[in-house]
């Protein structure tokens, strides 16, 4: 009785927090939509909240929008024989007041890729004459227009052409509505560029904000916005709750402390692949409030006595940790040894754990950190040392899989395995020890020495995870290093059509591994 209700739409308010739960799973709300009329008007605005963001090959969505424009700018893009080509002749829906995300930088670059798309129908004179540029104004117009109000915007100016973005800055600046209830604010600007204009704009971008919870910096932008936060503009101190800094040299910061005894409602600070943390680390132990470090990726060989500190101030609130210093050779074993004794000794709240670069003297003590946090540990992913000594290797890959099973929660949301020439019989060791184990999400990368025929885990697989229905999202990718030269060849699984129709029989999705797995920095910008 309750299904029929649902479908036939006697229960509007519960089928939209049911559809709701698939925000991010667009080919399920794609299904949504055509269920029936309230299912799509209920499915559509989830669709259009990201657009731009949304992995597809198509991006006939800008027609869409194009569509949406008003009648003088249609009149201009009349002048580019587009207007009886491409756009339709009615809309359903009023798209443009649906957007919630805007990444500047996506959008840019999803309207360059239309224009490869449909650069047969479009005057070729024209596509030279800054015709994207047009596009890309025109749009940003017709958001304002609609007196969109965004939740989250991004400054990502890695990629795209600079001269974009002084006039889709000054454009948002003019008009503050359109920004006025973002909460997420991301800011990432390259060491090389020193556009001042561009460094205004975003400074005016920032005290602009009246409601922002979060922001992350990003790469060259601490040394320009540390003044800000502390500027008396500054609308920040009882708003903000998150902040992420990622791929921030802390080399010559020396406010940190007074930005943060300012900020009075900060609920979690990230810090991920950062540098000279020792700096970062000294001014925060000196804190008289509670410092809530939530993240922690170290990237670099530091002072194992500020590290103490730092834990022993901050250690019960970490909760996502990356453990594992890639291509750092003066960190030595000892220093690894001692670093996973203070996790183990101050933090016990962990959530998320990357463990990278497993060595077989440090292994024992991984198997004691995962024992004593597992009761909360919920993502964990593995990776383990190319050791060029292939016996090693395989002793310690199997070592590994033979604890690890045995100790594993019963359940976990992401499991994710990073092998170096795993052997099928030792995975399966692994499989027959973890049997009590759920996944909803399994990752799974195997790089070989030499090209095998298929997946050789895959029976495997089939035998104790598919047929016992233990996982929700799986995906699997072999590299094989074919000869002496490092030729690659990969093999996805989710390019296997008749494998993934037989896990879809047991209603698990196979998705590309490059889809599907993560790290540190895209689990936390996962988290609102």
């Amino acid at each position: 009785m309750a299904c029929s209700k649902i479908f036939s739409g006697d229960l509007p308010e519960l089928i939209y927090e049911i559809i709701k739960y698939f925000q991010n799973d667009y080919s399920t709300l794609y299904s949504c939509v055509l269920v029936n009329r309230l299912w799509c008007r209920l499915a559509i605005p989830l669709l259009w909240e990201n657009p731009f963001s949304i992995p597809t090959k198509n991006h006939n969505f800008i027609i869409i929008y194009l569509y949406n424009l008003n009648d003088r700018c249609k009149i201009i893009l009349n002048e580019y024989q587009i207007i009886d080509n491409l756009l339709l002749s009615n809309s359903l829906f009023n798209y443009p007041s649906f957007l919630k995300y805007v990444n500047i930088d996506k959008v840019i670059s999803s309207v360059a890729e239309w224009m490869l798309e449909v650069s047969n129908t479009i005057n070729r004179y024209f596509l030279q004459d800054n015709f994207d540029k047009l596009v890309c104004i025109l749009l940003f117009e017709m958001f304002i227009e609609n007196e969109v109000s965004l939740h989250t915007l991004e400054v990502d100016t890695s990629f795209s052409c600079i001269k974009y973005y002084d006039m889709i800055l000054e454009m948002i600046i003019r008009n503050p509505n359109f920004i006025h209830n973002v909460r997420n604010l991301k800011l990432s600007i390259l060491s090389s560029i020193n556009d001042t204009l561009i460094k205004n704009l975003i400074s005016q971008l920032i005290n602009l904000q009246k409601n922002l919870k979060k922001i992350s910096f990003s790469s060259n932008t601490l040394p320009l916005y540390q003044s800000l936060l502390l500027s008396k503009e500054s609308n920040c101190s009882n708003t903000l709750n998150t902040i992420i800094f990622r791929d921030i040299d802390f080399r010559g910061i020396n406010n940190l402390d007074k930005i943060f005894e300012q900020l009075n409602v900060l609920e979690s600070v990230h810090v991920i692949f950062c540098y000279s943390l020792d700096n970062f680390i000294q001014q925060i132990i000196n804190l008289t409030k509670p410092f809530k470090l939530k993240s922690l990726s170290i990237n670099e060989v530091l002072q194992i006595e500020l590290l103490r500190l730092l834990l022993q101030k901050s250690g019960n609130y970490l909760e996502n940790v990356e453990y594992g210093i890639e291509n750092i050779v003066d960190f030595k074993l000892s220093l690894k040894q001692l670093f996973l004794k203070l996790i183990i000794k101050y933090c016990k709240n962990i959530k998320f754990l990357y463990v990278y670069r497993i060595e077989s003297n440090t292994s024992t003590i991984i198997f004691s950190l995962i024992e004593n946090i597992k009761q909360n540990l919920n993502y964990l992913s593995i990776h383990l040392s190319n050791y060029q000594d292939r016996n090693r290797n395989n002793k310690l890959n199997l070592t590994i899989l033979q604890n690890l099973g045995a100790i594993l929660p019963p359940k976990l949301e992401y499991l994710c395995f990073s092998f170096y020439n795993i052997k099928a019989d030792d995975f399966e060791v692994f499989l027959k020890n973890s049997q009590d184990t759920f996944y909803k999400t399994l990752v799974i990368n195997n790089t070989k020495e030499a090209f095998r025929n298929g997946i050789d885990i895959l029976p495997y697989i089939k035998e104790y995870i598919m047929k016992k229905k233990r996982v929700k999202y799986l995906a699997i990718r072999y590299i094989y290093v074919c000869n002496i030269f490092g030729e690659i060849q990969e093999i996805d699984l989710s390019n296997l059509k008749d494998e993934v129709k037989e896990f879809e029989l047991y209603n698990i999705e196979v998705l590309n591994y490059i889809i599907l797995a993560t790290d540190i920095y895209r689990f936390v910008n996962k988290i609102d």
